[in-house]
């Protein structure tokens, strides 16, 4: 690998951390009616450009860390397609939070479009 790529994989790795979760949130926040993990991939792929492109399986551990943190609940229902799927909304707590982290997240992109504006 060229010495830029292995430095933009290892930006990409730390900037999706915190990013996966607030995606999360917004589109559980957005649906209709619990979702479950591979509706939500899909959603993300059809929306982000290919953002999270091959990142399915990272969603899994983040939506069960929001589910135990109480910002998401959780069930499994059968399915008669295949195995059963655990669907998943967004809380009280996970909308409250949700609007937290989009005022940061708001506020640090704007603070970073400052900085690099003048580079």
């Amino acid at each position: 690998m060229v010495a830029t790529e292995t430095h933009l994989w290892k930006f990409h790795k730390e900037l999706s951390a915190g990013i996966v979760s607030l995606v999360l949130l917004a589109v559980l926040a957005r649906a209709r009616s619990p979702m479950y993990g591979y509706q939500i991939a899909k959603q993300l792929d059809e929306t982000g450009e290919g953002v999270l492109s091959g990142k399915q399986s990272a969603l899994y551990p983040v939506l069960r860390n929001l589910d135990s943190a109480g910002l998401l609940a959780s069930e499994v229902e059968p399915s008669v397609a295949g195995p059963p799927r655990r669907y998943y909304r967004i809380t009280p707590l996970g909308r409250r939070v949700l609007d937290e982290w989009s005022y940061a997240w708001t506020a640090t992109r704007d603070f970073v479009d400052t900085v690099l504006e003048g580079t």
